[in-house]
Protein backbone atom coordinates (compact mmCIF):
# COMPACT_ATOMS: atom_id res chain seq x y z
CA UNK A 1 0.00 0.00 0.00
CA UNK A 2 1.47 3.15 -1.11
CA UNK A 3 1.92 6.56 1.48
CA UNK A 4 -0.82 8.17 -0.56
CA UNK A 5 -3.36 5.37 -0.22
CA UNK A 6 -2.76 4.61 3.73
CA UNK A 7 -2.65 8.23 4.63
CA UNK A 8 -6.01 8.57 2.68
CA UNK A 9 -7.82 5.33 4.19
CA UNK A 10 -6.97 6.87 7.88
CA UNK A 11 -8.29 10.02 6.78
CA UNK A 12 -11.02 8.31 6.14
CA UNK A 13 -11.56 6.19 9.13
CA UNK A 14 -10.16 9.19 11.01
CA UNK A 15 -13.73 11.14 9.98
CA UNK A 16 -15.65 8.58 10.26
CA UNK A 17 -15.13 8.75 13.96
CA UNK A 18 -16.01 12.74 13.99
CA UNK A 19 -12.49 13.95 14.35
CA UNK A 20 -10.69 15.74 11.74
CA UNK A 21 -7.24 13.84 10.46
CA UNK A 22 -4.31 16.37 10.51
CA UNK A 23 -1.16 15.04 9.17
CA UNK A 24 0.14 11.34 8.98
CA UNK A 25 4.10 11.25 9.18
CA UNK A 26 5.73 8.02 9.24
CA UNK A 27 9.43 7.94 10.57
CA UNK A 28 11.32 4.97 11.83
CA UNK A 29 12.31 1.44 9.97
CA UNK A 30 11.01 -0.69 7.15
CA UNK A 31 11.29 -3.34 10.34
CA UNK A 32 9.64 -1.07 12.81
CA UNK A 33 7.52 1.38 11.23
CA UNK A 34 6.36 4.79 13.48
CA UNK A 35 2.91 6.25 12.51
CA UNK A 36 2.69 9.47 13.72
CA UNK A 37 -1.27 10.55 13.76
CA UNK A 38 -1.72 14.06 14.58
CA UNK A 39 -5.79 14.21 14.67
CA UNK A 40 -8.52 17.76 15.96
CA UNK A 41 -11.24 18.36 17.02
CA UNK A 42 -13.59 19.96 14.25
CA UNK A 43 -14.13 23.52 15.09
CA UNK A 44 -11.99 23.57 17.92
CA UNK A 45 -9.35 26.70 19.12
CA UNK A 46 -5.64 26.15 20.44
CA UNK A 47 -6.32 25.01 23.81
CA UNK A 48 -9.49 23.12 23.63
CA UNK A 49 -9.25 20.25 21.33
CA UNK A 50 -7.82 16.95 21.09
CA UNK A 51 -7.81 14.85 24.82
CA UNK A 52 -5.95 11.86 25.72
CA UNK A 53 -9.24 10.19 25.73
CA UNK A 54 -9.92 10.95 22.25
CA UNK A 55 -6.54 9.67 21.06
CA UNK A 56 -7.19 6.25 22.80
CA UNK A 57 -10.43 5.68 20.51
CA UNK A 58 -9.19 6.45 17.80
CA UNK A 59 -5.88 4.68 17.99
CA UNK A 60 -8.30 1.61 19.27
CA UNK A 61 -10.22 1.87 16.29
CA UNK A 62 -7.84 2.06 13.60
CA UNK A 63 -5.38 -0.79 15.27
CA UNK A 64 -7.85 -3.72 13.60
CA UNK A 65 -7.09 -2.28 10.23
CA UNK A 66 -3.63 -1.63 10.66
CA UNK A 67 -2.82 -5.22 11.94
CA UNK A 68 -4.91 -6.77 9.14
CA UNK A 69 -3.07 -4.61 6.38
CA UNK A 70 -0.35 -6.64 4.61
CA UNK A 71 2.10 -4.54 3.87
CA UNK A 72 2.55 -3.11 7.23
CA UNK A 73 5.50 -4.99 9.31
CA UNK A 74 3.39 -6.22 12.83
CA UNK A 75 6.00 -4.38 14.68
CA UNK A 76 4.50 -1.08 13.51
CA UNK A 77 4.36 1.59 16.32
CA UNK A 78 1.27 3.70 15.77
CA UNK A 79 1.28 6.74 17.82
CA UNK A 80 -2.02 9.11 17.70
CA UNK A 81 -1.61 12.91 19.00
CA UNK A 82 -3.03 16.27 18.86
CA UNK A 83 -1.60 19.15 16.22
CA UNK A 84 -0.20 20.40 18.91
CA UNK A 85 -0.59 24.36 19.45
CA UNK A 86 2.06 25.53 16.33
CA UNK A 87 -0.69 23.45 14.61
CA UNK A 88 0.63 22.41 11.02
CA UNK A 89 -1.46 23.95 8.26
CA UNK A 90 -1.89 21.69 5.56
CA UNK A 91 -4.64 21.85 3.46
CA UNK A 92 -7.00 24.89 2.18
CA UNK A 93 -9.49 23.84 4.78
CA UNK A 94 -6.32 24.49 7.69
CA UNK A 95 -5.70 27.98 5.98
CA UNK A 96 -9.16 28.95 5.61
CA UNK A 97 -10.39 28.00 8.98
CA UNK A 98 -7.45 29.97 10.95
CA UNK A 99 -7.69 33.07 8.80
CA UNK A 100 -7.12 36.18 11.22
CA UNK A 101 -4.76 33.63 13.19
CA UNK A 102 -0.59 34.67 13.20
CA UNK A 103 1.36 31.98 11.42
CA UNK A 104 4.71 30.81 10.46
CA UNK A 105 5.33 30.21 6.82
CA UNK A 106 8.70 28.69 5.62
CA UNK A 107 9.41 28.49 1.24
CA UNK A 108 11.02 27.04 -1.09
CA UNK A 109 12.03 29.76 -2.19
CA UNK A 110 13.52 33.26 -1.17
CA UNK A 111 10.69 35.44 -1.30
CA UNK A 112 10.01 39.24 -1.07
CA UNK A 113 12.37 41.96 -1.13
CA UNK A 114 14.60 41.24 1.42
CA UNK A 115 14.78 37.96 -0.43
CA UNK A 116 14.22 35.66 3.09
CA UNK A 117 12.47 32.14 2.96
CA UNK A 118 11.26 32.20 6.28
CA UNK A 119 8.21 34.49 7.62
CA UNK A 120 5.94 35.22 10.54
CA UNK A 121 2.65 37.54 10.36
CA UNK A 122 -1.33 37.12 10.37
CA UNK A 123 -3.22 34.88 7.84
CA UNK A 124 -5.36 37.72 6.08
CA UNK A 125 -7.01 35.13 3.66
CA UNK A 126 -6.49 32.75 1.03
CA UNK A 127 -7.73 32.62 -2.22
CA UNK A 128 -7.57 30.81 -5.64
CA UNK A 129 -8.37 27.65 -7.31
CA UNK A 130 -6.61 24.44 -7.18
CA UNK A 131 -3.09 24.62 -8.24
CA UNK A 132 -3.14 28.90 -8.19
CA UNK A 133 -3.81 29.18 -4.90
CA UNK A 134 -1.97 31.74 -2.56
CA UNK A 135 -1.68 33.31 1.56
CA UNK A 136 -1.37 36.38 2.43
CA UNK A 137 -0.03 37.14 5.42
CA UNK A 138 0.15 40.89 6.91
CA UNK A 139 3.99 41.33 8.75
CA UNK A 140 4.78 43.16 11.93
CA UNK A 141 5.75 45.89 9.49
CA UNK A 142 2.35 46.31 8.69
CA UNK A 143 3.43 44.82 5.01
CA UNK A 144 1.39 42.62 3.29
CA UNK A 145 2.85 39.76 1.34
CA UNK A 146 1.45 37.55 -0.81
CA UNK A 147 2.85 33.53 -1.01
CA UNK A 148 2.00 31.60 -3.96
CA UNK A 149 0.84 27.69 -2.14
CA UNK A 150 3.08 26.19 -4.42
CA UNK A 151 6.19 28.00 -3.05
CA UNK A 152 5.43 27.05 0.61
CA UNK A 153 7.34 24.29 2.15
CA UNK A 154 5.60 24.55 5.83
CA UNK A 155 3.39 26.33 7.76
CA UNK A 156 2.06 26.43 10.77
CA UNK A 157 0.34 28.74 13.81
CA UNK A 158 2.64 30.61 16.12
CA UNK A 159 1.74 30.27 19.62
CA UNK A 160 2.65 33.42 22.00
CA UNK A 161 3.02 32.45 25.81
CA UNK A 162 0.73 35.33 27.40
Amino acid sequence: MSDESLERELETRVEALGYEFVELERAGSRARPILRLRIDVPGSVPGHGVSVEDCTRVSRAIEPYLDAEQELSDRYVLEVSSPGVERPLLRRRDFERFTGHEVAVKTTEPLGAGGQKRFEGELVRYQGEAGAESLHLRLANGDELEIPRTKVARAHLVFRWE
